[in-house]
């Protein structure tokens, strides 16, 4: 029964802390469905319309780089609550802004959610899940994210299209929001799961290793035995309180051998996976289709289509991270995203259109929704020392979020200046040397305590 409650403890502090996954997703999706509108309605011209797009990821940079820091100052806990606060008010302030200064104040904060929550979620159910079920739990924060991106799809592609039926006259702010200017109801609809989250946040523990770190060991072992039976909370108080006895933390610990070695090796598997160029299809995806010969009305409902895709194919990595393994899980991915690639811009090159283009673009989806997508998480939220881990993770996701923004800023340009084909040969490539550097570097964690992985690792 001890053991029964534990696993359900876990799983229900799990999902709750993963809604900052689907907030994150969500977030960053649902602009797929407002560009155009706010950009007729405010008549923006072509670099306000690209300072509008990226204003969300200056927001991101900014989470990320005092999330970290702030989280192994204040708590992970408390850090969740900012991110649901930033959530929630962004979204409200969004929907009833009337100008486009006010625009991008909310949307720069709506980034900040998504930096913070893109740092301190994973790194939380890393911190507090067993061992035995650490791949898997945090693999749920990825799962997360594509649900969240899926439902903003949905809902885009709902409130547009009940916009569209509407027939006769309205009045009021319901018919100001949802039909009159449903893009403002879009963004909207994102306030009730960041309400959802901040609430059952209030029945979320703090991480057990942070309050060891702050010499808060009863309230550790308390979290501890929700977990797991007495005697074994016991033990892993004491294997806590050991790695934690050892190692100060500061930014100066980072540039320490053997952490700076482990950070270079996050950072490099980091940057590699969204070289892959899986925003890139996602974002561009109608673009491509349409350079495939497949003709789409609705960019929406090609964008459900992969969204539906890359959710299914996450749950592959749940099954199999904790029994297969992170290292092997990763290299078959690699390798097998970077000839799904390869397949694609031979498909160009040839001029081979139509759905064997599709299935080879949903191929890629399904090989990098096992790996490269979930595992950097899993990979950089374990490799660290808990005193600085959170510093550490901020650094690897501000990693990713620099190497989104080049695919996105560059994907255009290689693809009208090289050639489309020769732009998923170079996405293939990245994802060659992601399986190289990872047979180089990677090693295996499954199974083991974050305090036995410091070990194994410094």
């Amino acid at each position: 029964m001890p053991q029964k409650n534990g696993n359900r403890f876990i799983l229900l502090v799990t999902l709750i802390a993963a809604l900052g996954g689907f907030l994150f997703g969500f977030d960053m999706a649902v602009v797929s469905g407002i560009i155009e509108p706010v950009k007729l309605q405010y008549k923006l011209s072509a670099s306000e319309e690209g300072f509008f797009v990226s204003s969300a990821l200056l927001g991101c940079i900014i989470g990320v780089a005092i999330s970290g820091y702030l989280s192994d100052k204040a708590g992970r806990r408390k850090v969740l609550f900012v991110a649901a606060f930033l959530f929630l008010f962004s979204a409200i302030g969004f929907a009833f802004s009337t100008g486009y200064t006010a625009l991008l104040i909310f949307r720069i904060m709506a980034g900040m959610g998504v930096g913070v929550a893109s740092n301190i979620s994973p790194l939380y159910i890393s911190e507090i899940a067993p061992a035995h079920k650490r791949g898997r739990l945090v693999t749920f924060y990825q799962l997360a994210i594509t649900i969240g991106i899926l439902c903003a799809y949905l809902s885009n592609l709902f409130l547009q299209r009940q916009a569209a039926g509407f027939t006769g006259t309205g009045e009021g702010w319901f018919y100001w929001l949802f039909v009159d200017n449903v893009w403002r109801g879009m963004f909207l609809i994102g306030a009730l799961p960041a309400m959802l989250f901040g609430l059952l946040l209030l029945i979320v523990p703090e991480s057990p290793r942070w309050l060891v770190q702050y010499g808060k060991t009863d309230a550790a072992l308390s979290v501890l035995k929700k977990i797991s039976d007495h005697e074994q909370a016991v033990t892993e108080l004491q294997a806590i309180r050991e790695a934690t006895s050892q190692r100060k933390g500061n930014f100066a610990g980072l540039t320490r051998k053997p952490v700076s070695k482990l950070l270079l090796m996050a950072m490099v598997l980091t940057a590699l996976s969204q070289f892959s160029g899986i925003n890139g299809v996602i974002f561009y995806g109608p673009t491509i289709m349409n350079s495939a010969g497949i003709v789409t009305d609705d960019a929406l409902v090609y964008q459900v289509i992969l969204g539906i895709a890359n959710t299914l194919f996450t749950c592959i990595a749940i099954l199999k991270v904790d029994s297969w393994g992170r290292r092997p899980l990763y290299l078959y991915g690699a390798i097998l995203s970077a000839a799904a690639l390869a397949l694609t811009g031979v498909c160009f090159w040839f001029n081979i259109t139509g759905w064997p283009m599709l299935a080879s673009i949903i191929l890629f989806l399904l090989f990098f929704a096992f790996s490269l997508g979930p595992l950097k998480f899993v990979i950089a939220t374990e490799i660290f020392p808990t005193a600085i881990r959170g510093t550490a993770l901020s650094v690897c996701i501000m990693t990713m979020w620099v190497a989104d923004w080049l695919v996105n800023l560059l994907f255009p340009v290689m693809r009208d200046e090289l050639g489309i084909a020769v732009t998923f040969f170079i996405f293939s490539f990245c994802c060659l040397l992601s399986y190289l550097y990872a047979k180089a570097r990677l090693v295996e964690t499954k199974g083991k305590s974050l305090e036995d992985i410091e070990k194994m690792l410094t």
